[in-house]
C-alpha cells in the first residue's frame, strides 16, 4: 500500500511538472510571440513528448475558436488532416504581418514542410474575453493553406 501511494505521488508530481512546462497565455505577449510560440511548438512537435507541440498550440487558440475545433483531441485529429498537416514537424516558417487593428491582426505564414513544399496560410489573432484573459492574444482562425510549391 505505502509503494502504491509513493507511485501516485510520483506520477501526481511528474504530470504537474510535465503541464508547467507548457507557455501560457500572458498579457505581456504579442501577436507575434503568439505565433512564434505555437510555430515553434509545431516545428518541434514530438518535443519532448509525443503531440506537446499541438498541445501547446491549442493552449493558445481563442476560446470560441475551441468551440468550433473541439476539445484537445478533436483538435489534433484536425491539425493532422490533409489541410494543417502540414504545419506539424515541419522544417520552417517565415511571419509577415499583413494588416492590424486594435484587436485583430493578420499574418501570413510561410511554412517549409517535412516534405519540402512551401505553404501559405493566413493566421489571425484576437484578444480573449473577460474569462479568458482579456489582454491576452489567441489564434482565432487559419486559413486552409495555398500550396506555393516545392522548394528547390
Amino acid at each position: 500500500m505505502e509503494l502504491l501511494k509513493k507511485i501516485l505521488i510520483f506520477i501526481f508530481l511528474f504530470t504537474n511538472i510535465a503541464k508547467a512546462d507548457f507557455i501560457l497565455p500572458n498579457a505581456n505577449f504579442e501577436p507575434f510571440d503568439v505565433i512564434k510560440i505555437q510555430l515553434d511548438a509545431l516545428k518541434n512537435n514530438n518535443q519532448p513528448e509525443k503531440d506537446n507541440g499541438i498541445e501547446q498550440t491549442w493552449i493558445f487558440a481563442h476560446p470560441i475558436n475551441k468551440i468550433y475545433t473541439g476539445p484537445l483531441e478533436r483538435f489534433k485529429v484536425m491539425l493532422r488532416s490533409e489541410s494543417y498537416k502540414h504545419l506539424i514537424n515541419h522544417q520552417s516558417h517565415e511571419i509577415k504581418l499583413i494588416d492590424y487593428k486594435e484587436d485583430k491582426y493578420i499574418y501570413d505564414v510561410i511554412i517549409l514542410s517535412d516534405k519540402k513544399t512551401i505553404y501559405s496560410f493566413n493566421w489571425i489573432l484576437e484578444k480573449g474575453d473577460e474569462k479568458n484573459c482579456s489582454n491576452c492574444w489567441f489564434t482565432s482562425s487559419v486559413s486552409r493553406p495555398v500550396n506555393m510549391g516545392n522548394s528547390i
